[in-house]
């Protein structure tokens, strides 16, 4: 009987032995890892695209160098495999969907509106949009630096929604001053007639006076 456990014993270390054994082809494989890793060097890709021959493993396994490995690039026993194709065109097809407004229901959305579309996000766009246009207005000369601070501060007051406003209230803030200048100059002029004709007024009255003394003197 012990002999018989010693027997089955070692039947079982044998099998461990062919189990942990290397075949032919794991030593090939192993004997051409430095190949493996100087033909990625020289191909510049990693090992896992590297292609060696297989009916040239014995040349190749002589090759030690990069000089070696460019040769045997050259004569096309070391390839520099494809790469992978990964299409695009399902994604492509999404994308445009998407871009027409499908596939962007209550079932599709994951974030919190704020978290999809900042509000702090839209602030900054019209603001940026608004104060751009108003510095090209004042660029051109089309409103003077003071209105321009007036419509900036007002602007950074959330009075203007969009562009379309802003430009209306420019054109009726010129308008308006340009009404009031009118009315202004209008109003100068007729000061300035109303002065002038009162003067007329007194110098007539003072020559008529004259004119009554120089009279009276004649008389006496």
């Amino acid at each position: 009987r012990s002999r018989e456990r010693r027997g089955e014993r070692g039947n079982k270390r044998g099998g461990s032995s062919q189990r942990s054994g290397h075949s032919e082809e794991d030593t090939m494989t192993l004997s051409l890892k430095l190949q493996k890793r100087l033909a990625a060097e020289v191909l510049k890709c990693g090992k896992r695209k590297v292609w060696l021959d297989p009916n040239e493993v014995n040349e190749i396994s002589m090759a030690n160098s990069r000089q070696n490995i460019r040769k045997l690039v050259k004569d096309g026993f070391v390839i520099k495999k494809p790469e992978n194709i990964h299409s695009r065109s399902r994604a492509r097809l999404a994308a445009a969907a998407k871009a027409k407004g499908r596939h962007t229901g209550y079932g599709k959305r994951r974030g919190t509106r704020e978290a999809r579309l900042p509000t702090s996000l839209l602030w900054m766009r019209r603001m940026r949009v608004l104060r751009r246009m108003l510095r090209k207005y004042r660029d051109q000369k089309k409103i003077d630096k003071h209105m321009y601070h007036e419509l900036y501060l007002k602007v950074k007051g959330n009075v203007y929604k969009n562009k379309r406003v802003l430009m209306e209230s420019i054109h009726k803030e010129k308008a308006e001053r340009l009404r009031e200048k009118a009315i202004a100059e209008q109003f100068d002029s007729r000061r300035t007639k109303n002065k002038a004709s009162r003067l007329r007024k007194l110098q007539r009255r003072e020559e008529r006076l004259a004119q009554g003394l120089n009279f009276e003197q004649k008389k006496k």
